[in-house]
């Protein structure tokens, strides 16, 4: 195929493209980092320019979605081809509303919807969805198909049944097996139920795992205890898919940046509205002090990661997606993560959480709390052992230490402190990494979250710096709820 790239591929990216440009049905099983995005999105204009669809839509969890939006289909879709993006609203503004309207009713040109994954289970995007591409050639992509691992949830149900109308269907996922061989079922039934040659998930079951009658009281289930014929499995996968990790992505850069929106919950957002009032009535007064405002930027950075302190020194929990997106993240990697947080609480929780669905010796932590002894087993648990997260404060843990087993690093929440930024960064990416490293910023968007990893990466060092008129200017923009 011959094709004008708007920014140019990798080898493996041309690659993938070269073996599914004209397939109705195809996976791009490539690990966070290598680029899937740009080749769905090559994928979709070389479709549009042969005629072969007029639509394109887009399914993504609720923290990647927007993405689409704001970095990836700006950044390499071709600007030849006359399109309109459009982005699903739950509860759209009149002006959302209108735009949504007009994306149904005007077809002279390519159409792109993106849409979040969740959003799926309620009648409204259903019928939505029918009204955008009725009368329509279109392609449907599911970007992180593990979330439609699950057979018997809404989400999946509704996007197997919407997918048979489509004429091309792709799944995107860095990771298509996150517990199981069986995981990848419903993935690829959403394309076609012949693509792995069962049209029943108990048969494909039978088939690829080993299973025991287990009782309990006076029922009984089969267990799965082991799995077989996985390289017939494996065979199958390879006529209709592209897999490639970042170790084999040789053409990659060593360093791989990319974000993780989180949406504001209400009650985030009425609490972060209220403090950010009265940072600026604080910021307007010029006897503050730079400790004040660095001050208020915490307490606003504290209500994005879920939790509110009080004068008194009470915290109090808000509901929020922060740690969701968090495990969406998780699910998209493979190898070893790196988890940095500036807070306590978070570190915590974090610990907590991973431990309980991965197992105690899954995870280390290491900040102020932890004891000389603890920070030691900690890292050798980590580089040479079985744990496979390793969360931590920067200011703590990001500096002299090293931690090559991680191939993957979560920012939680950032330090605004730039050198704690870089250092961080370098306890994996340091002599002994053999592998690229990618990097994950979770941020709200519109909120201090955004603007605190924009200044790091144009190299602000936030915590010595004259921050009045610049944080002034940030906090003049509205967050919105996604």
């Amino acid at each position: 195929m011959k094709f004008n790239y708007k920014t140019k591929p990798y080898k493996h990216q041309e690659v993938a493209l070269e073996k599914s440009y004209n397939k109705k049905n195809y996976a791009y099983f490539m690990e966070m980092g290598c680029g899937k995005s740009k080749v769905l999105i090559d994928n979709i204009a070389w479709l549009y320019m042969q005629k072969e669809i007029d639509t394109a839509v887009i399914v993504a969890p609720k923290g990647v979605y927007r993405n689409w939006e704001v970095s990836e289909i700006p950044t390499h879709f071709p600007d030849v081809i006359d399109k309109d993006v459009y982005i699903w609203s739950a509860s759209p503004n009149k002006t959302q509303e209108k735009e949504l309207l007009r994306g149904v009713q005007d077809r002279s040109k390519l159409r792109i919807l993106l849409i979040n994954v969740e959003g799926f289970a309620t009648p409204k995007v259903k019928k939505y969805i029918n009204a955008f591409t009725q009368n329509s050639k279109f392609m449907v992509a599911v970007d992180e198909s593990t979330t439609i691992k699950n057979l018997k949830a809404k989400r999946t149900k509704a996007l197997i049944a919407f997918g048979q109308k489509a004429t091309y269907k792709r799944i995107l996922t860095g990771s298509p097996v996150t517990k199981s061989p069986l995981d990848l079922f419903s993935q690829c039934s959403f394309m076609s139920n012949q693509l792995l040659g069962f049209a029943s998930y108990f048969a494909f079951q039978g088939r690829y795992a080993v299973t025991r009658t287990q009782k309990m009281g006076a029922h009984s289930f089969q267990q799965i205890i082991g799995y077989r014929n996985l390289e017939e499995l494996s065979n199958k996968l390879n006529n209709f898919s592209f897999r490639v990790t970042k170790d084999q992505a040789l053409d990659l850069p060593p360093k791989v940046y990319t974000t993780r929106q989180v949406s504001l919950s209400t009650e985030q957002l009425q609490h972060y509205t209220s403090l950010k009032n009265n940072a600026v009535t604080m910021i307007d007064d010029e006897l503050i002090s730079a400790t004040e405002v660095m001050t208020q930027l915490l307490r606003l950075q504290q209500v994005l990661c879920g939790y509110l302190k009080t004068d008194d020194g009470n915290i109090i929990d808000i509901k929020n997606n922060r740690m969701d997106a968090l495990f969406e993240t998780i699910e998209e990697m493979d190898g070893k993560v790196i988890i940095w947080s500036r807070f306590r609480r978070d570190i915590i929780n974090i610990t907590a959480k991973l431990a309980k669905k991965n197992g105690q010796g899954s995870v280390v932590s290491f900040f102020g709390d932890t004891s000389d002894a603890d920070r030691k087993s900690a890292v050798q648990n980590f580089q040479f052992g079985d744990a496979r997260f390793f969360v931590a404060n920067p200011q703590t843990a990001g500096f002299g230490l090293t931690l090559t087993a991680a191939t993957n690093v979560i920012y939680y929440a950032n330090d605004f402190n730039l050198e704690t930024r870089i250092q961080s960064e370098d306890r994996c990416h340091r002599i002994g990494q053999k592998k690229s490293v990618t990097y994950v910023d979770l941020l709200c968007k519109g909120t201090i979250d955004e603007y605190i990893v924009k200044s790091l990466k144009a190299k602000i060092n936030l915590a010595s710096a004259s921050l009045n008129e610049e944080v002034r200017k940030w906090l003049d923009l509205t967050p919105k709820k996604v």
